[in-house]
């Protein structure tokens, strides 16, 4: 039930559209008090919220600060005193670990938000997250374990937000693998890997995220909240010898565009991103299973004979000569959280490898 009335009474108890965050507790003193049923569904829920917080405000000329449910607990509202673009948003990042995900997660914070960071090296999200609390302030960020591929552990994840935040307001499906390899030889199990995690996990994100964000939408319709995938250049063009990881990103895009007509009636904002190649981060970098080895390895740069001479062939591609990096993709990321007017769309972030037509 929790997840049902936290994201309703952050819609309700909200004085503009950046709505509050929500503090769960089992008991404790509260200003009003609805009654709902267990196991009501979302309008009966709503209406009992709604009369106990109009109630409170024609007496007190206020919303309440906190409102008591029996049987599920008193729910606190708690404005953000941070400032900046993401402020009063709460962000869930998934594969926040490391790379891409570490660092919009790390700067979603810096830009005034708070932050989930989820990945399945929990320890390491878990150790993110204390890093950025100790930045900037205690309670902005929590880190948590998840499995895209798997919806049971997507909804605990989404409950445990619901109960520490009282909702989230933006969904970064960044988590995703790369196999590469030749249609001609690559393993079965490597393509259904790369489908499973960079396709149906985005399917199962944005299940997991849009009942929450409608929640937040019905019990204040002029609300917007966002979905948004990392893509990647390669769901804009094929990819040599990395056909598993360009089609699941050219289905994530399909994905984007048929998920954003659906969702826009619950005010839900649904686009990709698509960043060019990240150098710097470990999915090219790292020594033993990064793209730039793994090229060596397979030869597929003609003469390279170091890492480096795959580095600048790779370069040597992008007309502005170097390599996409998390703040090029958190320009893009800030945009269409402000952008009202904006669903369905690929965003390139590539330095001109690749325009659209």
């Amino acid at each position: 039930m929790i997840t049902t009335i936290a994201p309703l009474l952050r819609g309700l108890l909200a004085e503009s559209d950046l709505l509050p965050t929500l503090v769960w507790s089992a008991d404790g003193a509260a200003e009003a008090t609805a009654q709902v049923a267990t196991g009501a569904d979302e309008a009966t829920a709503l209406a009992a919220l709604s009369a106990a917080v109009a109630a409170f405000t024609k007496t007190a000329g206020r919303v309440p600060a906190t409102v008591a449910v029996p049987g599920i607990g008193t729910f606190r509202a708690q404005a953000s005193t941070a400032t900046g673009r993401a402020a009063s948003k709460v962000a869930i990042v998934t594969g926040a670990a490391q790379g891409f995900g570490l660092e919009i997660s790390q700067q979603f914070a810096a830009a005034g938000g708070s932050v989930v960071l989820t990945d399945m090296n929990v320890a390491g999200a878990q150790a993110a997250a204390a890093a950025i609390c100790q930045t900037h302030g205690a309670g902005r960020a929590i880190g948590l374990a998840v499995n895209v591929t798997d919806s049971a552990s997507l909804a605990g994840m989404v409950a445990q937000v619901v109960k520490t935040y009282g909702g989230f307001d933006v969904f970064i499906a960044n988590a995703g693998v790369l196999k590469a390899g030749s249609v001609k030889i690559q393993p079965e199990k490597d393509f259904d890997f790369v489908t499973a995690v960079n396709y149906k996990g985005f399917f199962l994100c944005t299940q997991a995220a849009a009942a929450v964000l409608a929640r937040q939408h019905l019990a204040r319709p002029s609300y917007f909240s966002d979905i948004i995938q990392i893509n990647s250049k390669s769901g804009l063009e094929g990819s040599n010898k990395n056909g598993a990881y360009a089609g699941s990103k050219f289905g994530g895009i399909g994905l984007v565009q048929s998920f954003a007509l659906e969702l826009v009636t619950d005010n839900i904002k649904v686009n990709a991103i698509c960043p060019g190649n990240f150098f710097d981060g470990p999915l090219w970098s790292d020594p033993k299973t990064g793209l730039f080895q793994q090229y060596l390895s397979t030869r597929k740069v003609p003469g390279a004979t170091t890492i480096a001479d795959v580095k600048r062939f790779y370069e040597a591609k992008v007309p502005m000569n170097r390599g996409c990096r998390t703040a090029d993709v958190m320009k893009a990321v800030l945009y269409l959280i402000e952008q009202a007017y904006e669903t369905g769309q690929a965003v390139p972030v590539t330095g001109g490898q690749v325009m659209l037509n």
